[in-house]
C-alpha cells in the first residue's frame, strides 16, 4: 500500500476531470455506517434516531469538490455554509472508523448543524488504511485545509479562523493535524505550496490521544484482532512498529504555540484514553482547552437524535469562546 501511495504527486484542483478516479485504486469492505451503528447502539438505547442528512433551510452545500489528486485519484469534500454572510469561519470534519474504514457523509448531519450556527465546514474525504497507511490521512487532512484556505475569498471563509475536528479515528487525526503545524513529515506538500495549513483551533471528539499506554493497547493492539484497526493503519502490532505508534499519537506533540483544544467525549472512556495526560502537559505551557462529557452516550453520539444538537452546540459555544462571533459581513 505504501507504494501505492508514493506513485502519486499531489495536485490541488477545484474541479475534477473527467478522466479523475475518485474510488480507491484498491477496493475493499466499507461497512461502517450510520445504519449499521444504529442497529448495534439501539438496544441499549432505544430512544435514539439516526440524525437527519436533510439540508435545513439557510443552508447551501456544494458537492464533491476535489480538494487534492494524486495522479487519477482525486478526494473531495462536500461544503456546506450559510447562506447569508461571508468572512466565515470555517471547520474541517474528518469522519471516524477505526482508520480502515467510514464514510465522508456520516458526517452530513453534523456539518449541517455547525452551517445553521453560521460556520463553513468542509467535510472530507481521505485515504483510509486499506488504501494508504499512516501518516497518509494527516497529508490529506492538511491538504484540505489548504485547499480551503486557498479558495477562502470564493467560498466565504476568514482564513485565519479555520479549526479541524473529527469524530473517532477521525478526532485523532484531527488532532495530530492540528498539534504539527509545520512538521514536513506530517505535510510534505508544504515544501511545493505558498499556502499554511495551520489551524487555529482542533476538536477531539472521542478520539485517542495516546495509542502508546497499556489502556489503549489493551484495545488497540488486541492480540485476537488480526489485524486491528490500528495495527492495519500503522502497518504492525505496537511491538512491530512501535516507532510509529509513538509518532500516532498527539500526546507527544504538545507544545507552547499549539492551538486550543476541545476534548468532546462519551460515556466511553477508552476513547479519551490520554486526554489527561495530554493536559497535563497543556496546563503549564497555558494552552487554552475545554473538556466536555456526555453521560448514558454510546461512543458514536454525534450519528444520533438526540446528541446532535448539543454537540454542535458545544463547538460552537467552544470556538465562539475562542474567536467571538461568526462572521457579519453581508453578501
Amino acid at each position: 500500500m505504501k507504494q501505492l501511495a508514493s506513485l502519486f504527486a499531489p495536485l490541488f484542483l477545484l474541479g475534477c476531470a473527467p478522466s479523475v478516479i475518485t474510488e480507491p485504486p484498491v477496493p475493499f469492505e466499507n461497512t461502517y455506517t450510520a445504519e449499521n451503528t444504529y442497529q448495534k447502539e439501539v438496544k441499549q438505547f432505544p430512544h435514539i434516531e439516526i440524525a437527519s442528512l436533510d439540508t435545513p433551510d439557510g443552508v447551501r452545500v456544494e458537492r464533491d469538490l476535489t480538494y487534492v489528486q494524486y495522479g487519477r485519484r482525486a478526494l473531495q469534500l462536500d461544503l456546506h455554509r450559510p447562506e447569508a454572510g461571508s468572512f466565515r469561519p470555517a471547520v474541517v470534519l474528518v469522519h471516524g472508523g477505526g482508520w480502515r474504514s467510514g464514510y465522508r457523509e456520516n458526517l452530513t448531519p453534523l456539518a449541517n448543524a455547525l452551517a445553521e450556527r453560521g460556520f463553513v465546514v468542509a467535510n472530507i474525504s481521505y485515504r483510509l488504511a486499506p488504501e494508504a497507511r499512516f501518516p497518509a490521512a494527516i497529508h490529506d487532512v492538511k491538504a484540505a485545509i489548504r485547499w480551503l484556505r486557498e479558495h477562502a475569498e470564493a467560498y466565504g471563509v476568514n482564513p485565519d479562523q479555520i479549526a479541524v475536528g473529527g469524530t473517532s479515528a477521525g478526532g485523532q487525526i484531527a488532532s495530530l493535524t492540528g498539534i504539527t503545524a509545520g512538521d514536513p513529515y506530517f505535510d510534505p506538500q508544504q515544501a511545493h505550496s505558498p499556502v499554511s495549513s495551520d489551524v487555529q483551533a482542533i476538536l477531539n471528539i472521542d478520539g485517542l490521544s495516546d495509542f502508546t499506554s497499556e489502556e489503549a493497547r489493551h484495545y488497540e493492539d488486541d492480540p485476537s484482532k488480526n489485524p486491528s484497526s490500528a495495527g492495519s493503519w500503522f502497518g504492525g502490532r505496537y511491538a512491530e512498529q512501535t516507532e510509529l505508534w509513538h509518532k500516532g499519537s498527539p500526546i507527544y506533540y504538545v507544545h507552547a504555540d499549539m492551538p486550543p483544544i476541545l476534548f468532546l467525549n462519551s460515556a466511553r472512556e477508552r476513547f479519551g484514553v490520554g486526554r489527561d495526560e495530554m493536559i497535563a502537559k497543556m496546563e503549564p505551557l497555558g494552552i487554552r482547552y475545554h473538556v466536555q462529557r456526555f453521560d448514558n452516550t454510546p461512543h458514536t453520539f454525534w450519528l444520533f437524535d438526540p446528541w446532535l444538537q448539543p454537540t454542535a452546540d458545544e463547538v460552537s459555544a467552544f470556538l465562539r469562546g475562542i474567536w467571538g462571533g461568526t462572521g457579519t459581513t453581508s453578501e
